[in-house]
């Protein structure tokens, strides 16, 4: 686990941040951990909820993601020149 301190965070947040996408990050003050950032994956899998990305089989998905799922394929398609 990286650690950096609280005027780390002013000076390289990017650097942080990106880091804390991989692996948690402790931010310390005084040399005293203060707080740790996870990614939101990593936040929920602790809180022993289902990942915010869902996947589905065809049959299992819901009717909203078929009704999404066909919206898309429709506008990425675009009109069928037939129909002109």
């Amino acid at each position: 686990m990286k650690r950096f301190t609280f005027s780390d965070m002013n000076r390289s947040s990017g650097e942080i941040l990106e880091a804390a996408m991989l692996e948690p990050v402790v931010l310390t003050k005084h040399g005293k951990e203060k707080l740790v950032i996870v990614s939101a994956r990593d936040y929920h899998r602790m809180r022993g909820e289902p990942s915010p990305a869902k996947s589905y089989s065809r049959h299992e998905a819901p009717n909203d993601v078929h009704v999404e799922l066909i919206s898309g394929i429709d506008a990425i398609l675009g009109p069928d020149k037939n129909d002109v």
